[in-house]
Protein backbone atom coordinates (compact mmCIF):
# COMPACT_ATOMS: atom_id res chain seq x y z
CA UNK A 1 0.00 0.00 0.00
CA UNK A 2 3.23 1.72 -0.49
CA UNK A 3 2.13 5.57 -1.67
CA UNK A 4 -1.52 5.73 -0.77
CA UNK A 5 -2.91 8.70 0.28
CA UNK A 6 -5.17 8.87 3.27
CA UNK A 7 -6.53 12.20 5.04
CA UNK A 8 -7.41 11.72 8.45
CA UNK A 9 -10.36 14.09 9.09
CA UNK A 10 -10.56 14.51 13.22
CA UNK A 11 -10.45 17.35 15.21
CA UNK A 12 -8.49 15.81 18.36
CA UNK A 13 -5.09 16.53 17.71
CA UNK A 14 -4.38 13.69 19.48
CA UNK A 15 -6.59 10.86 17.82
CA UNK A 16 -4.71 12.55 14.89
CA UNK A 17 -1.20 12.23 15.60
CA UNK A 18 -2.01 8.77 16.69
CA UNK A 19 -3.52 7.69 13.29
CA UNK A 20 -0.79 9.42 11.36
CA UNK A 21 2.11 7.89 12.91
CA UNK A 22 0.22 4.45 12.55
CA UNK A 23 -0.52 4.65 9.17
CA UNK A 24 2.91 6.31 7.95
CA UNK A 25 4.68 3.64 9.65
CA UNK A 26 2.75 1.52 7.48
CA UNK A 27 4.15 3.49 4.12
CA UNK A 28 1.10 5.84 3.51
CA UNK A 29 1.43 9.67 2.63
CA UNK A 30 -0.81 11.66 5.35
CA UNK A 31 -2.21 14.43 5.71
CA UNK A 32 -5.03 15.59 8.26
CA UNK A 33 -7.85 17.89 8.19
CA UNK A 34 -9.68 19.34 11.40
CA UNK A 35 -13.07 20.15 10.27
CA UNK A 36 -15.43 18.92 7.35
CA UNK A 37 -15.27 22.14 5.34
CA UNK A 38 -11.33 22.05 5.61
CA UNK A 39 -11.03 18.36 4.18
CA UNK A 40 -13.58 18.99 1.81
CA UNK A 41 -12.07 21.80 -0.20
CA UNK A 42 -8.72 19.28 0.21
CA UNK A 43 -10.82 16.79 -1.28
CA UNK A 44 -11.57 18.72 -3.81
CA UNK A 45 -8.15 20.69 -4.82
CA UNK A 46 -5.96 16.83 -4.13
CA UNK A 47 -6.37 13.19 -4.71
CA UNK A 48 -6.80 10.79 -1.98
CA UNK A 49 -7.72 6.92 -1.98
CA UNK A 50 -9.12 6.85 1.67
CA UNK A 51 -11.13 9.11 3.95
CA UNK A 52 -10.42 8.58 7.97
CA UNK A 53 -13.60 10.55 9.51
CA UNK A 54 -14.90 11.31 12.63
CA UNK A 55 -18.29 12.38 12.92
CA UNK A 56 -18.42 15.10 15.91
CA UNK A 57 -16.87 17.80 13.64
CA UNK A 58 -16.63 21.59 13.65
CA UNK A 59 -18.21 23.45 10.30
CA UNK A 60 -19.65 20.36 9.22
CA UNK A 61 -20.15 16.97 10.61
CA UNK A 62 -18.55 13.58 9.38
CA UNK A 63 -22.46 12.73 8.40
CA UNK A 64 -22.76 15.59 6.27
CA UNK A 65 -19.27 15.58 4.51
CA UNK A 66 -20.01 11.63 3.70
CA UNK A 67 -23.12 12.56 2.36
CA UNK A 68 -21.56 15.81 0.14
CA UNK A 69 -18.70 13.41 -1.22
CA UNK A 70 -21.45 10.49 -1.92
CA UNK A 71 -23.01 12.92 -4.34
CA UNK A 72 -20.10 14.03 -6.02
CA UNK A 73 -18.88 12.16 -8.82
CA UNK A 74 -15.66 13.07 -8.51
CA UNK A 75 -15.76 11.95 -4.83
CA UNK A 76 -18.14 9.42 -5.07
CA UNK A 77 -14.81 6.56 -5.60
CA UNK A 78 -13.21 7.25 -2.63
CA UNK A 79 -13.16 4.95 0.78
CA UNK A 80 -14.29 6.29 3.65
CA UNK A 81 -13.88 4.63 7.31
CA UNK A 82 -15.65 6.67 9.94
CA UNK A 83 -13.54 6.43 13.37
CA UNK A 84 -15.92 7.52 15.82
CA UNK A 85 -16.89 7.77 19.78
CA UNK A 86 -20.68 7.12 18.93
CA UNK A 87 -21.40 4.07 18.76
CA UNK A 88 -24.50 3.28 18.87
CA UNK A 89 -26.08 1.14 16.12
CA UNK A 90 -27.98 3.27 14.53
CA UNK A 91 -24.80 5.70 14.26
CA UNK A 92 -23.56 2.76 12.40
CA UNK A 93 -26.32 2.03 10.24
CA UNK A 94 -26.60 5.62 9.00
CA UNK A 95 -22.92 5.89 8.53
CA UNK A 96 -23.36 2.71 6.17
CA UNK A 97 -26.39 3.76 4.53
CA UNK A 98 -24.49 7.45 3.33
CA UNK A 99 -21.72 5.21 2.11
CA UNK A 100 -18.61 4.61 4.81
CA UNK A 101 -17.12 1.51 3.76
CA UNK A 102 -16.40 0.65 7.58
CA UNK A 103 -17.51 1.65 11.06
CA UNK A 104 -14.51 1.77 13.66
CA UNK A 105 -15.54 2.91 17.49
CA UNK A 106 -13.13 5.06 20.02
CA UNK A 107 -10.91 3.83 21.78
CA UNK A 108 -9.50 1.47 19.04
CA UNK A 109 -6.42 -0.53 18.58
CA UNK A 110 -4.07 0.86 16.18
CA UNK A 111 -3.22 -2.22 14.42
CA UNK A 112 -6.68 -2.60 13.63
CA UNK A 113 -6.75 0.53 12.42
CA UNK A 114 -4.37 -0.05 9.63
CA UNK A 115 -5.37 -3.68 9.14
CA UNK A 116 -8.57 -2.26 8.47
CA UNK A 117 -7.17 0.49 5.80
CA UNK A 118 -5.57 -2.15 3.96
CA UNK A 119 -8.32 -4.02 3.57
CA UNK A 120 -10.77 -1.36 2.25
CA UNK A 121 -8.22 -0.64 -0.02
CA UNK A 122 -8.00 -3.67 -1.16
CA UNK A 123 -11.42 -4.39 -2.03
CA UNK A 124 -11.88 -1.04 -3.50
CA UNK A 125 -9.19 -1.05 -5.68
CA UNK A 126 -9.53 -2.28 -9.34
CA UNK A 127 -8.08 -5.37 -8.56
CA UNK A 128 -9.57 -5.63 -5.21
CA UNK A 129 -11.58 -8.46 -3.47
CA UNK A 130 -14.56 -9.63 -5.05
CA UNK A 131 -15.20 -10.73 -8.52
CA UNK A 132 -12.71 -9.11 -10.96
CA UNK A 133 -15.02 -7.52 -14.03
CA UNK A 134 -14.68 -9.38 -17.01
CA UNK A 135 -14.34 -7.64 -20.41
CA UNK A 136 -17.21 -5.48 -22.43
CA UNK A 137 -20.90 -4.35 -21.83
CA UNK A 138 -23.47 -6.43 -20.31
CA UNK A 139 -27.01 -5.14 -21.10
CA UNK A 140 -30.18 -6.30 -18.81
CA UNK A 141 -33.26 -4.40 -19.55
CA UNK A 142 -32.76 -0.89 -19.67
CA UNK A 143 -29.13 -1.57 -17.71
CA UNK A 144 -25.89 -1.12 -19.27
CA UNK A 145 -22.98 -2.16 -17.20
CA UNK A 146 -19.27 -1.31 -18.50
CA UNK A 147 -17.35 -3.88 -16.64
CA UNK A 148 -13.63 -1.91 -17.67
CA UNK A 149 -15.02 1.23 -17.21
CA UNK A 150 -16.56 0.32 -13.67
CA UNK A 151 -19.44 2.64 -15.12
CA UNK A 152 -23.43 1.67 -14.94
CA UNK A 153 -26.04 3.72 -17.29
CA UNK A 154 -29.96 3.09 -16.98
CA UNK A 155 -32.28 3.76 -20.41
CA UNK A 156 -28.85 5.83 -21.55
CA UNK A 157 -28.52 7.81 -17.86
CA UNK A 158 -24.93 7.58 -16.50
CA UNK A 159 -25.72 6.16 -12.48
CA UNK A 160 -23.35 7.31 -9.80
CA UNK A 161 -21.97 3.75 -7.95
CA UNK A 162 -19.60 3.40 -5.30
CA UNK A 163 -16.94 0.88 -6.52
CA UNK A 164 -18.48 -1.93 -3.99
CA UNK A 165 -21.75 -1.39 -5.30
CA UNK A 166 -20.94 -1.67 -8.72
CA UNK A 167 -19.58 -5.29 -7.82
CA UNK A 168 -22.09 -6.36 -6.04
CA UNK A 169 -24.21 -5.34 -9.15
CA UNK A 170 -22.31 -6.94 -11.75
CA UNK A 171 -22.02 -10.12 -9.30
CA UNK A 172 -25.79 -10.64 -9.13
CA UNK A 173 -26.33 -9.41 -12.64
CA UNK A 174 -23.29 -11.98 -14.06
CA UNK A 175 -25.85 -14.68 -12.65
CA UNK A 176 -29.04 -14.07 -13.04
CA UNK A 177 -31.69 -16.19 -11.11
CA UNK A 178 -29.39 -17.77 -8.33
CA UNK A 179 -29.74 -16.70 -4.99
CA UNK A 180 -27.22 -15.29 -2.42
CA UNK A 181 -27.26 -15.49 1.07
CA UNK A 182 -25.16 -12.07 2.87
CA UNK A 183 -22.27 -14.41 4.13
CA UNK A 184 -21.82 -15.52 0.15
CA UNK A 185 -22.24 -12.32 -0.89
CA UNK A 186 -19.87 -11.00 1.86
CA UNK A 187 -17.24 -13.78 0.71
CA UNK A 188 -17.40 -12.63 -3.28
CA UNK A 189 -17.67 -9.15 -3.62
CA UNK A 190 -15.76 -7.73 0.16
CA UNK A 191 -13.81 -10.39 0.04
CA UNK A 192 -11.84 -13.09 2.84
CA UNK A 193 -10.70 -9.90 4.66
CA UNK A 194 -13.84 -7.79 5.16
CA UNK A 195 -13.90 -6.42 8.75
CA UNK A 196 -18.08 -5.96 7.83
CA UNK A 197 -21.37 -7.18 9.07
CA UNK A 198 -23.85 -9.49 7.00
CA UNK A 199 -26.37 -6.55 7.57
CA UNK A 200 -23.92 -4.36 5.40
CA UNK A 201 -24.78 -6.79 2.74
CA UNK A 202 -28.22 -5.45 3.40
CA UNK A 203 -27.45 -1.83 3.65
CA UNK A 204 -25.89 -1.91 0.19
CA UNK A 205 -28.70 -3.86 -1.67
CA UNK A 206 -31.13 -1.07 -0.54
CA UNK A 207 -29.07 1.50 -1.65
CA UNK A 208 -28.50 -0.24 -5.37
CA UNK A 209 -32.09 -0.41 -5.51
CA UNK A 210 -32.72 3.35 -4.47
CA UNK A 211 -30.33 3.96 -7.88
CA UNK A 212 -31.24 1.43 -10.20
CA UNK A 213 -35.12 1.08 -9.62
CA UNK A 214 -37.81 3.13 -10.76
CA UNK A 215 -39.67 2.02 -7.66
CA UNK A 216 -37.03 0.61 -5.36
CA UNK A 217 -40.21 -0.82 -3.09
CA UNK A 218 -41.02 -3.34 -5.93
CA UNK A 219 -37.79 -3.93 -7.74
CA UNK A 220 -37.71 -5.14 -11.39
CA UNK A 221 -33.74 -5.89 -10.73
CA UNK A 222 -32.63 -6.98 -8.14
CA UNK A 223 -35.09 -9.23 -5.97
CA UNK A 224 -35.62 -11.08 -2.43
CA UNK A 225 -35.51 -14.73 -1.77
CA UNK A 226 -37.35 -14.22 1.76
CA UNK A 227 -35.42 -15.95 4.53
CA UNK A 228 -32.57 -16.74 1.62
CA UNK A 229 -30.87 -13.60 0.05
CA UNK A 230 -30.82 -11.86 -2.81
CA UNK A 231 -30.37 -12.56 -6.48
CA UNK A 232 -31.15 -10.62 -10.01
CA UNK A 233 -34.37 -11.14 -11.84
CA UNK A 234 -34.11 -13.39 -14.80
CA UNK A 235 -36.50 -11.57 -17.21
CA UNK A 236 -35.67 -8.22 -15.64
CA UNK A 237 -37.28 -5.31 -17.60
CA UNK A 238 -36.63 -1.67 -17.68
Amino acid sequence: MADKRVIVVDDEPDIVDLVVYNLAKDGYVTESARSGTEALKKLREERYDMVILDLMLPEMDGLELCRTMKKDPSLSDVPIIMLTARGEEIDRVLGLELGADDYITKPFSPRELVARVNAVLRRAGPKGGGTPPGKGLLRVGGLEIDRERYTVKKDGRPLTLSVREFKLLLYLAERPGRVFSRDSLLDAVWGDDAYVEPRTVDVHIRRLRERVEDNPSAPAYILTKRGVGYYFAEDAQP
